[in-house]
């Protein structure tokens, strides 16, 4: 039964190696958004805030363009709110004409062309993961050349975007390798149970078959084929299939134990994030807006000297500061008291990690990937600082310099989950990373063995099925 699954993970792997699922990165997102002008921005985030009359500070304060004029967003808990920054007023809600025309400016084409396809307050194939629930409702347009944009009704961002090849890869990719069938995938609970069960029996059918076919094989040649004497018993498929199994089975099952892991099943596997909260809230204390009135967003913009795409209100170390970002690469901090900067002072960073946590073991800035701390596409940032500490978990931390975010943490247990699940899934190798096309010749080798073997095992499956059916 699990045959059919068995080959579409194998076979979407291949696709899976250059295309996920379509998605609207933060690089992506950056990359098209307008530039912020200082001149329009006359309200300040202080008054802008108060315009709401929320009780408490936000959790998160921020200022880009929507539409073509400037906006703050406030976050506090579950409630985002959007006030203009060039005249105060608060955006309700996002009607459909203005959707559209954030959803053309982010194609590049005519308005006039779009076609309004729905309304959406429940999940289609491309907005079924769980992170669009927040979104909803959303207003989808489609345009000639088969593109497809997904606007929030609630913040006015495109929130996914399609196209003709991302949609045909996912069909080949994505879809198949995560079961991310839209009917399966809508109910949360069924898609996990489905997925959990399906790679622990796969996990489970291909340990047996690798140990009934190393029991069976004969390293004396005492079977007969074709006259000759072999090792394997078996002719024709049969045949195939054991020696693939014996070349492949191992992989086969490690490839479905990990894929198990990613659904995190476990909770031996589960790491202790109690230092990484402490540390991350004390890199990110409560944000008081009024401290940002001794310079506001215009200056801090223009001290950025960037195109500016994004512009964040922080507090570190109990200070507050703007961080401009142009792209995922390129940000300049920006205190209220002192110049800009292109990173946090990372003795500032190392010495709020001592004050939270247990005693430092060791801290380095690394300006290359290790073993822990890895991108096949390049995104995590460099040079970021990391801290070991002396607890019992030998806890470490990558921490973004330009950010003072943590983009990785471990402890003993997430080092298993490394190696058990991205090392054994995804082959991600330091090595082989730096290395490419090292790392795409291996993993194509190894999808070939696993297709070919989950091949044949379907091919089995077909002959016995038609003889139950006769």
């Amino acid at each position: 039964m699990l045959c059919p699954l068995f080959f579409l993970w194998f076979a979407s792997g291949f696709v899976m190696m250059y295309w996920g699922f379509p998605e609207v990165g933060q690089d992506e997102r950056l990359g098209k958004a307008e530039a912020l002008t200082p001149s329009m921005i006359r309200v300040s985030p202080e008054a802008a805030y108060a315009l709401l009359q929320l009780p408490n500070p936000p959790d998160d304060a921020g200022l880009s363009m929507l539409g073509g004029r400037p906006i703050y967003q406030f976050r506090t808990r579950r409630l985002q709110s959007i006030v203009y920054a060039d005249t105060g007023d608060r955006l309700a809600s996002v009607s459909q004409g203005m959707a559209l025309g954030v959803a053309a400016r982010w194609t590049g084409q005519s308005a006039t062309e779009a076609h309004f396809d729905d309304f959406l307050r429940d999940a289609d194939q491309w907005t079924v993961s769980g992170h669009f629930a927040a979104l909803r409702p959303l207003f989808k347009f489609s345009w000639p050349n088969g593109e497809q944009v997904y606007v929030s009704a609630s913040s006015g961002e495109v929130v996914q975007h399609t196209k003709p090849h991302t949609r045909l890869a996912a069909y080949f990719g994505a879809i198949p390798h995560w079961s991310y069938w839209t009917l399966l995938k809508k109910n949360n609970n069924r898609w996990y149970k489905f997925v959990v069960w399906s790679s622990g029996i796969a996990t489970s059918v291909s340990l047996l078959g690798l140990i009934v076919g190393c029991w069976m094989y004969s390293p004396s040649r005492r079977y007969r084929f074709r006259g000759h004497p072999t090792r394997i018993p078996y002719s024709g498929p049969k045949r195939w299939h054991m020696f693939l199994g014996l070349l492949f089975g191992s992989l086969a099952c490690t490839w479905a134990f990990s894929g198990l892991l990613s659904m995190e099943p476990f909770d031996w596997l589960a790491g202790n994030d109690e230092y990484a909260l402490k540390v991350a809230a004390a890199m990110r204390g409560a944000i008081r807006l009024d401290a940002f009135a001794s310079k506001g967003p215009g200056v801090a913009l223009d001290q950025a000297s960037l195109q500016t795409k994004e512009l964040e209100f922080v507090f570190f170390d109990g200070e507050p500061f703007y961080v401009a970002r142009q792209s995922v690469k390129v940000a300049r901090i920006v205190p209220v008291r002192g110049n800009p900067s292109d990173q946090f002072d990372p003795a500032r960073i190392l010495e709020l990690v001592r004050r939270t946590t247990t005693s430092v073991a060791e801290a380095n800035i690394i300006s290359r990937y290790d073993a822990y701390y890895l991108d096949r596409n390049g995104q995590h940032p460099l040079p970021a600082l990391l801290v070991r500490l002396n607890d019992a978990s030998r806890s470490q931390y990558y921490i973004d310099l330009k950010t003072a975010r943590i983009v990785e943490a471990y402890d003993s247990r997430l080092r298993w989950n490394r190696w058990l699940y991205h090392g054994l899934h995804s082959w991600n190798l330091p090595w082989l990373y730096s290395h490419r096309p090292a790392w795409d010749i291996l993993v194509i080798a190894l999808l070939l063995g696993g297709t070919a073997l989950t091949a044949t095992a379907l091919t089995l499956g077909i002959r016995v099925l038609g003889r139950l059916l006769k």
